[in-house]
Parts: structure tokens; sequence; C-alpha cells
């Protein structure tokens, strides 16, 4: 450019004759500087387009940069609120189970256990009614009606004689005294809780006795094994121990006429978060006096005796209930209760007694365990060992199966 400026300021300054009469001597220069100027000019041009170029990449750079940031935050803001989402419902199940416990903890504190076994008055009790208006029993046998309803405003179940043997209420008192001497001995977590009787319409012709008893919302344990529901391994674990300690409780008395003699799964009862409680007991004294006697008396079933029973019906003794014991719907040992609640199935189903006898007392044999964890299956063996003396106690059973809890709920 500095010579092309040279070149021009030259020519201009001369006279218009000496322009004309060197205009030939000036072509090759201006030629030359065309020339020049030419590729400064594509010099020039290609350092715009890359210098254009660049600052069009840059600009793509950066938009496409702030796109990818318009992305990444709007996924990090779901990513944020998913998290954000996740955590509060952690905190509300957290919040709902510490309200459950705190719920449990009340119930347990309203639990009417410091009263004692008593008599029950009258309005005291509330049934649980149907529309409003009907008492309807949830359960019924061939003597007795069993409601749901309220003692202090805690639940409870409501027995009712249909039909009494007696309606001397000084009789029935007479026993219940006695009863509740012997049920203090046996008051325990894993046992039902008896509350007391009460008498209605006592200055009538016919006055109705009630046994008020502790309510488990599960039923039996039987019904609960048939309702198909799933059970964990720590579930059955916990299941088996709570029906141990209520067995354990039960033989520290030492008196023979104070032993069950109906250890059965139907027996055994399942409240709310599956404690299971021992029951059947109700009142031995009150009972006899209430309850008419079946015809052709207690009819004994050896389904599932143990060996000594199937051979001797009389020879019963603590050990023979750790095998097995008398009812009049199931006979059935706590060995066998464990055996339920492993496998969730009834024991010797469909067999006759000639069957049962030949399997359990001739060929000693023992129903078999599926997928059971060796701990349970080494203690319901064991229960069912057909040598009496080698069947462990039930101290041995409880301490056994709360170390195998411990251990479950440590994994």
């Amino acid at each position: 450019m500095q010579s092309a400026k040279e070149v021009m300021e030259k020519y201009s300054g001369a006279s218009l004759v000496k322009r004309v009469l060197k205009s030939g001597s000036h072509e090759d220069e201006f030629n030359s500087l065309n020339d020049r100027l030419d590729d400064a000019f594509q010099f020039l041009s290609g350092s715009l387009q890359v210098e254009q170029g660049n600052i069009l990449l840059e600009v793509f750079e950066k938009s496409t940069r702030e796109k990818q940031d318009e992305m990444d935050r709007k996924q990090d803001d779901s990513e944020l609120k998913i998290l954000l989402l996740q955590y509060a419902e952690e905190q509300q199940e957290m919040a709902n189970k510490l309200q459950e416990d705190i719920n449990k903890i009340v119930k347990m504190l309203e639990k009417p256990y410091d009263v004692g076994i008593q008599i029950i008055k009258q309005q005291e009790l509330k049934y649980e009614l149907v529309d409003g208006l009907t008492k309807k029993p949830f359960m019924t046998t061939p003597t007795s009606e069993v409601f749901r309803g309220e003692y202090r405003s805690f639940p409870v179940a409501i027995k009712r004689y249909t039909d009494p043997a007696t309606t001397s209420i000084s009789e029935v008192s007479r026993g219940f005294k006695k009863d509740v001497e012997t049920m203090k001995v046996f008051q325990s977590p894993n046992i039902l809780r008896m509350f007391g009787i009460c008498v209605e319409d006592e200055t009538g012709p016919k006055p109705q006795f009630l046994i008020i008893m502790e309510y488990c919302e599960k039923g039996s344990l039987r019904e609960v094994l048939d309702s198909g529901c799933t059970l964990s391994w720590n579930q059955k674990a916990r299941m088996c121990r709570d029906a141990a300690l209520g067995l354990y409780r039960l033989h520290q008395s030492e008196e023979k006429c104070k032993v069950h003699g109906c250890i059965n799964s139907s027996k055994f009862l399942v409240a709310d978060g599956y404690t299971v409680k021992l029951g059947g007991f109700e009142f031995t004294q009150t009972e006899t006096s209430l309850r008419k006697p079946t015809r052709g008396g207690v009819k004994r079933s050896f389904t599932y005796s143990s060996p000594e029973l199937l051979e001797y019906i009389n020879n019963y003794s603590k050990e023979c209930e750790v095998y097995r014991s008398d009812t009049v719907t199931l006979d059935i040992s706590f060995g066998i209760v464990l055996w339920e609640v492993a496998t969730g199935r009834k024991p010797f189903d469909g067999l006759t007694i000639k069957e049962v006898h030949q399997k359990v007392f001739v060929e000693k044999y023992q129903e078999r365990l599926d997928d059971c964890p060796k701990e349970l299956e080494l203690l319901i063996n064991a229960c069912r060992a057909f040598d009496a003396f080698q069947r462990p106690s039930a101290g041995v059973l409880a301490d056994k199966l709360k170390t195998w809890v411990t251990q479950l709920e440590k994994v």
C-alpha cells in the first residue's frame, strides 16, 4: 500500500505533457503495482474470511455451550427434584413409622394390666355392633359365643356362655377366685391376658356369664398359616420364639394339674405385629361350673400324639407337651407347632389313626422339612425325638430361639 501511494503521488505531481510522454514507461510499474495490490487484496480477503470464520466459530461454540449448560441445568434440576422427592418420602416413612411406634407405646401404656384379674362391671364393657344395633360373634362353640368389644378403651374378646350349666352366682364366684390365684402365675407377654369375669343381669332369673380376655387381631396361629400370607424367616423365627416363651412360662408351674394339655397351633393366638401368645387357658374352675359336659365326654384324637402316648394314653407329662398334647379338635405337639410355622402345612394331613401310629410309633417317622434354616431344623427334630428324655425343655427351646432371632436381626 505504501508503494502504491508513492507511485500515485509521483504520477499525479508531474505535468500533463510529461505524463503523456512517459505513460509508456509507467505501464510496467502500474502493472506490477496492480498485481501486488491484487495479491494484497486476495491475502486480506482470505484473512478476513478466516477472522470471520473464527468469530462465527466462537459464536457457535458459545451458543452450543449455553445450550449444553441449559440442558445440564435442567437435568440437574430434574435429578435434584427426584432426590428431594425421595428424601421427602423417606422422611415421611420414618415419620409414619415413628408415629406407629408412638401409637403402640401409647396402647401399651393404656393396657389395663395394672388392675389385675377382677370382677368387671357391665357398664365397663362395650360390644362391637353391626349396623349400630346387632351384637355379632366372630366365633361360636357348642357352649359359647365370642364377641369383640372394648374394656377401658382396650380391645378385648368377650366370651358368653349360651347355656350355662348353673345360674348360681356364688358357685361361679368361688371357682373364679381360685382361677384368679392360678392365673397370676401365668401372667406373661406371651400368654393371653385374662381380665376377669362379668355377670350381666345378675338379679334376673337367667344371668349372663362373660369371660373377658385379650383380643388378638390376626386370630389363631393356624388361621394365620392358612391365610396364605407370606412370612419371612425373621418373622417365623420371632413367632417360634414367642410361642416357646409362652410354653416356658406355662411350665414354671410344678403342679401337674396346671399343665396346659392343649398345645396346638389353634391354641396360639397372633396379635398385631405377629406377636404370638399362648391361649386356651380361660378359667378352669369357672368353666367347670359354667360349661355343660358334652355327650360321651372328651373325644381324644391321636393323629399327632407323641410315640409314648400313641402306645399308652395315660402316659402324660410336660415332655409330651414338647412333643404333643391332647385337644378335642386337633392334637399337636410344640415341636409340630414349630414344624407348622416352618412349612405352613398341616401335619399328617389325611392320615388315619392307624397310619399315624404305624408311622410315628413303629417307623419312628418324622415329616420332612423343606428349605428350613439349620438352626430351626435341629430344634424341631429335637422336639420330635422318639425318646422323651432326648427332647429339650421349654427353657432350652426359648433360649436357643432367642439366640437365633438375635443372629437374624444382625444380618
